[in-house]
């Protein structure tokens, strides 16, 4: 896949994700944009990481949202718990191909990069 291509799919699952927690206002989508930005240079140092694309920039949001918003996504798993409070999402693998949002804590996949249910 070459990088501007992996560099839109990667936006629009992420902006899918962001848009399905309706978080997506234009705050969050800049935030968004500049990890597409930073990602653009770091695939165009290493092409063979092009794959790695979509979960890097879920986790670049990921911290993005957290040093200025709060934890995203947050958990469905373990949401009706009381132990340990709400916790975020991990991507998994980290640095891999075809990224899920997974439960760190149970390690349950909740979905495919992309593919976060609507928040209820």
């Amino acid at each position: 896949m070459e990088i501007e291509q992996a560099l839109h799919v990667a936006r629009a699952l992420v902006l899918a994700d962001l848009t399905s927690g309706d978080i997506a206002g234009p705050d969050v989508v800049s935030l968004l944009e500049d990890s597409v930005t930073h990602r653009r240079w770091w695939a165009e140092q290493w092409p063979e990481g092009v794959t790695f694309v979509a979960g890097l920039v879920a986790q670049d949001v990921q911290d993005s949202l957290l040093e200025r918003y709060g934890r995203w996504p947050l958990c469905p798993v373990c949401a009706d718990t009381d132990e340990g409070g709400p916790h975020a999402l991990v991507v998994e693998p980290e640095m891999g191909p075809d990224p899920h949002w997974v439960c760190g804590e149970t390690g349950t996949t909740v979905a495919a990069v992309g593919r976060l249910p609507a928040v209820k």
